[in-house]
């Protein structure tokens, strides 16, 4: 085995004091300013980025947080096939793939010239053993249940790779496209938080808990190179301290702007360009529907009666975003405009409310300590308030709090995130994930849109999503746009976010 395959990553622990001189000299590591030479100097070429939700964890498996796969998606770990930024399914370590006639088996033919960063070629067994590492390993739930249709994965040769299904699915070729489809070198050992184990332009290099990410590039990589010899996420618990960082010089881009209101502020072409697109980023009031206040699908409805989302999205974030009425993003073929299910009507919302004989009903609002949940938040509480709903703020450090708490033991009545994965309407289709939302119909059509032909999966999908917009299995409060800030030397940044990755795979420098 060779050393670069046990590369291991600097991890260094946030005590205070120590994390702030360990981040200054990260910047000055970096060079005077990010504006010399792409965010470093002539022999060293960085780029700065600012974002907001930290990795819990380096090692995508272990955790569902998308800050992880923000980082690493194909940046670090490449996957058969990704997603591009129009949401279409390209090619990856895959060249081309064949599904058979009855769509139970899957033949990939690999790439020959995909190598991983210790320099052994990337194999069909490396993508078994990757599956398998997940399937029977310490990989989260809902890896494991997108893996669990996997009946039997062979490696026919070197590049060829059959995987075969226990059912029909059209829905789990996108799932190979994220998290669950990461391929990793089976020769580099299990712990992904201590060291690197992908084929991608990058490698993890530096690791500062709530500080910063650093990725180092790959000088081996198989296919087009990084543009960028070294690249930095650093985190932001405050928008307004991520746009001063940008404002005076310290990054090269904001990842997502986190206050839009801040938007004049770049607007000096000489100085920034402002990239303006999509998301799959549902900013989702949920509600546990196994809470004794909610179980009455007319209290629910109230709610969304109750609550202004036009108001609510400019006040919050100044117009900006799509509003949507339901778990689906307009990128997905089965989006329809739905934000005429629940019109803002404070007086139907009284009324549903008396005819469940609900008074003085008081709900947990918990709350993560993100910029757009927190102020959401807020906007929610005085609006139900009007209606004669108390809504209690507790704010939760995100990601652990909020993912112990409320995402993992479901001990909340509301919430508000956003819920950035693809076509993940499906998720209301589980009743023990944290919604806890149980129509057997709603399964039914979830489960008939999967396994039925691949025509009828939109049609599917609209008639489950118009079913859990009346059922008010959530509240949909706005899309997330995506806002990008860069200075205007960098190009190629994506218009629309549609996959978990911040994929640096087309972001160069002038």
């Amino acid at each position: 085995m060779s050393q670069r395959s046990r590369r291991t990553v600097r991890v260094r622990p946030r005590t205070g004091v120590l994390a702030l001189l360990l981040s200054l000299l990260m910047l000055l590591a970096a060079g005077c300013s990010p504006s010399e030479g792409g965010g470093g100097n002539a022999e060293t070429k960085t780029l700065l980025v600012g974002a907001t939700a930290q990795p819990p964890t380096m090692d995508p498996t272990a955790n569902d947080a998308a800050a992880i796969s923000q980082v690493m998606l194909y940046n670090v770990y490449e996957t058969l096939v990704k997603v591009d930024s129009q949401g279409k399914l390209q090619p990856l370590l895959a060249q081309r793939w064949d599904v058979s006639p009855d769509n139970l088996t899957y033949t990939f033919i690999m790439d020959p010239s995909a190598k991983f960063a210790s320099g052994r070629p990337v194999t069909a067994k490396d993508v078994v053993w990757s599956m398998d590492r997940i399937r029977s390993g310490n990989a989260t739930a809902t890896l494991k249940r997108q893996l669990s249709l996997v009946e039997q994965a062979t490696a026919t040769d070197t590049n060829t790779l059959t995987v075969k299904l226990t059912r029909p699915s059209n829905m789990w070729l996108w799932d190979m496209s994220s998290t669950a489809g990461m391929v990793f070198d089976s020769e580099a050992g299990t712990d992904l938080a201590a060291q690197t184990a992908g084929s991608g332009p990058f490698q993890l290099t530096e690791w500062l808990p709530g500080v910063s990410v650093t990725l180092g590039k790959n000088t081996g990589y198989w296919a087009t190179p990084a543009r960028f010899d070294e690249v930095t996420f650093r985190y932001f618990s405050d928008p307004n301290a991520m746009n001063a960082a940008m404002l005076s010089g310290e990054l090269d881009i904001i990842s997502n702007l986190q206050a839009p209101a801040a938007l004049p502020q770049f607007e000096d072409p000489s100085r920034f360009t402002v990239v303006e697109g999509t998301t799959n980023g549902e900013v989702v009031l949920s509600m546990n529907n196994r809470s004794p206040g909610l179980s009455d699908p007319r209290v629910r409805q109230a709610i969304r009666y109750a609550i202004d989302k036009k108001g609510l999205r400019d006040t919050v974030w100044a117009g900006k975003g799509l509003l949507i009425g339901a778990m689906v993003p307009p990128t997905d073929p089965w989006y329809e405009d739905r934000t005429g299910d629940f019109p803002y009507d404070p007086e139907k919302a009284k009324q549903l409310l008396a005819e469940a004989g609900v008074q003085n009903l008081r709900l947990r609002l918990r709350l993560p300590t993100l910029p757009y949940a927190t102020s959401a938040g807020q906007f929610v509480a005085s609006q139900l308030k009007q209606v004669g709903i108390e809504a209690t703020i507790d704010q939760l450090e995100f990601p652990a709090r909020w993912v112990d708490t409320v995402l993992t033991r479901g001990d909340y009545d509301m919430s508000i995130v956003s819920h950035v994965e693809a076509r993940d309407i499906v998720r209301f289709a589980n009743p023990d994930y944290y919604f806890h939302y149980d129509n057997p119909e709603f399964q039914r059509l979830v489960a008939e849109a999967d396994r039925g032909p691949a025509a009828e999966q939109a049609p599917k999908l609209k008639e489950a999503t118009k079913l859990m917009s009346s059922d008010a299995a959530a509240d949909w409060l706005f899309l997330l746009p995506n806002l990008v800030i860069t200075r205007p030397e960098i190009t190629g940044v994506p218009q629309n976010a549609t996959t978990l990755s911040f994929d640096l795979t087309t972001i160069a420098s002038r």
